[in-house]
């Protein structure tokens, strides 16, 4: 069984390095020039530095890996993300996904978002920090990476430098299947299983406020 599951890991992270190489050569060929008059209308919510803008919902763009930009932008357009009655943000960011008119706007905003320099949103919260990092790293360090920095060979975003609202209400949506849900959402369906593994609000709280701290 353990072998099963290493060659399972070493598949999938075989398969994750070999996107993560087709995406960059994708992303050399956009243009960003065209990309950044694409993200013009992005700024209301994730601001003109892609730092996000938390009192708009909208989450930091900027150091996001590409792939996955990339990726919940599909979802997006097709409706695998914001299908749920419930997620009203999400249905939102399908008809702004919808501006992109094909694949080569959707690269070529992902390549302006990866020009921008990374942010560093700083933010803090009451919580324990030790258990924080006891439990992200239980849970969520090993697709994720160290200290919340991301993974793209197990297709993992970066949740450093998110803010607090939004890492809880994707926790939240991913908990009570208001994201993941789709049938063409394989990652999103992981994550709804391993939103089960904290246990308590104040997990939850502790691994955001140490992702925060990060």
């Amino acid at each position: 069984m353990i072998k099963t599951r290493r060659v399972s890991y070493f598949i999938a992270a075989t398969m994750g390095a070999t996107i993560g190489l087709l995406h960059a050569s994708l992303t050399a060929a956009a243009d960003v020039d065209l990309g950044k008059a694409l993200y013009a209308p992005c700024v209301a919510c994730h601001g003109a530095d892609g730092a996000g803008i938390a009192a708009m919902n909208g989450p930091a763009l900027a150091g996001q890996d590409g792939a996955y930009l990339e990726r919940q932008l599909h979802n997006f357009k097709s409706g695998v993300r914001g299908n749920d009655e419930r997620d009203t943000l999400g249905k939102q960011m399908q008809g702004m996904a919808a501006l992109l008119a094909d694949e080569a706007s959707v690269a070529n905003v992902v390549a302006y978002i990866g020009s921008l320099p990374s942010v560093n949103t700083s933010g803090t919260i009451e919580h324990d920090q030790r258990n924080g990092e006891v439990q992200y790293n239980a849970s969520c360090g090993a697709c994720h990476g160290p200290a919340g920095k991301g993974n793209s060979t197990m297709n993992a975003p970066r949740l450093a430098g998110l803010d607090e609202a939004y890492l809880r209400r994707q926790y939240a949506n991913f908990a009570d299947g208001v994201r993941g849900s789709h049938e063409d959402d394989r990652l999103g369906r992981q994550m709804q299983m391993m939103a089960t593994m904290l246990s308590t609000e104040k997990d939850v709280t502790d691994v955001i406020g140490y992702l925060l701290s990060q």
